[in-house]
Formats: C-alpha cells, structure tokens, sequence
C-alpha cells in the first residue's frame, strides 16, 4: 500500500512564496517555444531539450512582478549544473522569465533560483524539486 505522505513528500513542486514572492515554476519541452525565434538568443531547440520558464507575483497584491533579475541552475545527481540568466519574455502582455536547460535523463531535478529585485538588498532563494519523465 503507498504510504501517502512519503508520495507527498516526492512529488513535484511547482508553486511555492519566498520573501514576499509568489513563484510559479514550469519545465516544458523545448520544442513547444521554438517557434520563438527571437527568445533567448534563438538557441536552437536540438541543442537544449527543455525550457524552464517562472512567473513571479507580489504574494501581498497579486500583482505581476516584471523588474527582477534572475537565474536558475537544474540539478541532478551525477550531472554538471549551469547557472543561466533567466531572460524577461513578454507573452499575451504578461513578463515571465526563462532560459532553455538540458535535462537528458529521467529522474528529480533541484531547480535552483536565484531573485533579485531593484532596490532590495536581498538575495531571494527558492529551489523546487522538478520529476523529470522521459518523452
């Protein structure tokens, strides 16, 4: 029988709030965005297989925050991890922000963020924990 707290434990994250700030986390296949020529350089689709991309909202308001600079880093057991600038990207009049990672193989990945908004001196941290499948 599945013990449900130890599923609870393993699965997915994808929302969690850090200092103030709603963040949304998704992890698509790069073969969704590559119709985007422009974004992210144009990095091709073959090259990296995923794309990470967050939204980020004021936890108080609810409103969108459009102003910050980002990075992120996946990681997984045995692999190498690559900080990247997660880019602004304006879609349907909204900001999000993202960047194109490989992540070859089935299994858990940290996904690490790093936030920084204009005018405060802190470091926002989260890291999410992303169940890989293979496609």
């Amino acid at each position: 029988m599945l013990n449900p707290i130890a599923a609870a434990a393993d699965a997915p994250q994808n929302f969690q709030v850090a200092d103030g700030v709603a963040i949304y986390l998704g992890v698509m296949p790069a073969q969704l965005v590559q119709g985007h020529t422009a974004m992210h350089g144009g990095v091709s689709a073959a090259r990296y297989r995923d794309h990470l991309v967050v939204a980020l909202f004021d936890n108080a308001t609810g409103r969108r925050i459009e102003d910050v600079q980002a990075t992120a880093a996946a990681m997984a057991p045995g692999l190498n991890s690559q900080w990247k600038t997660l880019e602004p990207m304006r879609v349907a009049e909204a900001v999000t922000y993202g960047n194109y990672f490989d992540m070859p193989r089935e299994g858990a990945y940290h996904i690490q963020l790093r936030i920084r908004r204009p005018g405060q001196p802190q470091l926002i941290k989260a890291t999410f924990t992303h169940r890989h499948f293979e496609r």
